[in-house]
C-alpha cells in the first residue's frame, strides 16, 4: 500500500492524501519520500494551481510513528538525514510554487500539526484535535514552527503550545488564527477544494511571489529556524532519556 495518494481533481486542484490510516497517518521514512515526491510533482505540473493536503481515515497525521523510533536513532548521520527529510516536506510546502490548503480531521499532532502550520490555509472538521508532544518526549519541533508559529498566534501562545503540549480543539485553533475555518466533517473536502479552486484561478506567478515574500523572515529566517530545529531534534532523538519516554508513551 502506497503511503501517500495523489489525484488531480480538475480546475487546477491536486489532492494529496496521507495514506497510513491504520497508524493515523503517522510519519515513517516512506511517507516522507512519497509526500515530497507528490508535492514536488504538483508544484511542477502546469495543470496545477493549488494543492489540497489531507489524510485518509479518521486522522490527518498523528506525528512521528513511535513504533519506528528505534530505527530512527541508529546513529547521528542517519537521524540527521531522517529529520532533514521532515524539513524537506516544509520546504516543498512553503517554498514550492503552489499554495497548499489543509483539509484536517481527527488528530493533527506533532509533525502533523507542523504541516497544518505550513499550509497557506487550513480548514478543520469539527472534532479535530491538535497538540505538540515533542518536548514532553525529549525531542523537538520541526517544520520551521519556531519561526512561523509566533507570527500566527503570538509568542506567548506559541510558548504554551510547544512547551506545555496541551491539547486544543478546532474552535480554539480558529480563534487563535491557526486555521481559517471549522466545518462539519462532510463539508471538509468540498470547502477546502472550493478554496483551492479560487487560488488556482489566480495568476500563478503572483501567487508564488506572495507566498515567497510571506515565507521570508520576521526574525532570522525559515531556513535558519529549520537548521536550528534539525540540530535540536537530532540531539533529542539521540538522547537515551528520549527512548525511555517514547517507550512509556507508546
Amino acid at each position: 500500500m502506497t503511503t501517500v495518494l495523489s489525484h488531480y481533481l480538475g480546475d487546477g486542484v491536486q489532492k494529496i492524501s496521507l495514506n497510513r490510516p491504520h497508524r493515523l497517518n503517522a510519519i515513517v521514512p516512506e511517507l516522507l519520500d512519497d509526500l515530497i515526491a507528490f508535492l514536488d510533482g504538483a508544484n511542477a505540473d502546469p495543470r496545477v494551481g493549488a494543492i489540497v493536503l489531507t489524510g485518509e481515515g479518521r486522522a490527518f497525521c498523528a506525528g512521528d510513528d513511535l513504533k519506528e523510533f528505534n530505527a530512527q536513532i541508529s546513529d547521528e548521520k542517519a537521524t540527521t538525514a531522517y529529520i532533514e527529510r521532515i524539513q524537506d516536506v516544509t520546504r516543498s510546502m512553503m517554498l514550492g510554487a503552489r499554495p497548499v490548503i489543509g483539509a484536517i480531521r481527527g488528530w493533527a499532532a506533532g509533525g502533523g500539526l507542523e504541516w497544518v502550520i505550513n499550509c497557506d490555509f487550513a480548514i478543520a472538521a469539527l472534532g479535530t484535535r491538535f497538540f505538540f508532544p515533542e518536548i514532553s518526549l525529549g525531542v523537538f519541533v520541526t517544520g520551521g514552527v519556531t519561526e512561523i508559529l509566533p507570527r500566527l498566534v503570538g509568542l506567548q501562545r506559541a510558548r504554551e503550545m510547544i512547551l506545555l503540549g496541551e491539547k486544543f480543539n478546532a474552535g480554539q485553533a480558529k480563534s487563535w488564527g491557526l486555521i481559517r475555518d471549522v466545518v462539519a466533517d462532510e463539508a471538509l473536502l468540498p470547502t477546502a477544494t472550493d478554496l483551492a479552486k479560487r487560488l488556482a484561478a489566480l495568476p500563478r506567478e503572483r501567487v508564488k511571489d506572495v507566498r515567497r515574500i510571506f515565507a521570508r523572515p520576521a526574525g532570522a529566517g525559515l531556513e535558519a529556524a529549520m537548521r536550528a530545529e534539525t540540530a535540536a531534534t537530532v540531539r533529542g532523538f539521540l538522547d537515551p532519556e528520549t527512548a525511555k519516554r517514547v517507550a512509556q508513551f507508546s
